[in-house]
């Protein structure tokens, strides 16, 4: 579950590719985790990404993203500074989370798999993204846009969060694995320049 989802810069595009910014007034990235008994969600209020896609070659596409650490947001002030320290994102040291795509396969009409490289707390690991195009037109200001929502799950111990603590029924507090979902509308550069600005 993506930065993204803020960002670096994108590799050189594929001929015939056009390149897409993600609007983050009109984007989320959320997660879920098991707390007790039952799942918490999250996400992330800052973030900025960037996409190269080819209708006609959607194999060639490429995505970067970055996300502010220090904005997870939770609804619980307690919870989300808890989640800053270094029990946890450790925010002050590891300030961003990024992805970088590697490769996107079995593209099948409107979904496709979307290896890359998913940098949480200064650790680097593989995931796959399940995507799915939910859109492509042209606003009311005349902006082009396309949508895409991304699945994905990953154990958070693999990226170095491993605080818990044990319950007196067994079991521990926090689960490990966690959901993140993205949901991802991107408006489409000009030539030369940068994507226009969304009206709200």
């Amino acid at each position: 579950m993506l930065s993204s989802l803020i960002l670096a810069a994108l590799t050189l595009s594929p001929a015939g590719a056009a390149e897409y910014e993600i609007d983050p007034a009109h984007s989320s990235v959320g997660f879920k985790v098991r707390h007790l008994v039952s799942k918490t969600a999250g996400k992330f209020d800052k973030f900025t990404g960037k996409i190269s896609y080819d209708p006609a070659k959607p194999e060639a596409s490429k995505v970067e993203a970055d996300i502010v650490a220090a904005s997870i947001n939770t609804n619980e002030p307690k919870r989300d500074k808890h989640l800053r320290s270094p029990d946890f994102f450790d925010t002050d040291k590891f300030k961003t989370l990024t992805f970088k795509s590697t490769k996107v396969h079995d593209v099948k009409d409107k979904t496709m798999k979307v290896d890359g490289d998913l940098t949480i707390h200064g650790v680097t690991k593989p995931v796959t993204l399940d995507v799915e195009m939910t859109g492509e037109g042209k606003d009311p200001w005349g902006n082009v846009a396309t949508g895409f929502t991304a699945t994905t799950k990953v154990n958070r111990k693999d990226f170095g969060l491993t605080w818990n603590k044990a319950l007196e029924t067994g079991g521990v507090l926090v689960g490990d694995d966690i959901e993140i979902a993205l949901e991802v509308e991107a408006h489409q550069k000009a030539a030369g320049g940068d994507a226009k600005k969304a009206k709200k």
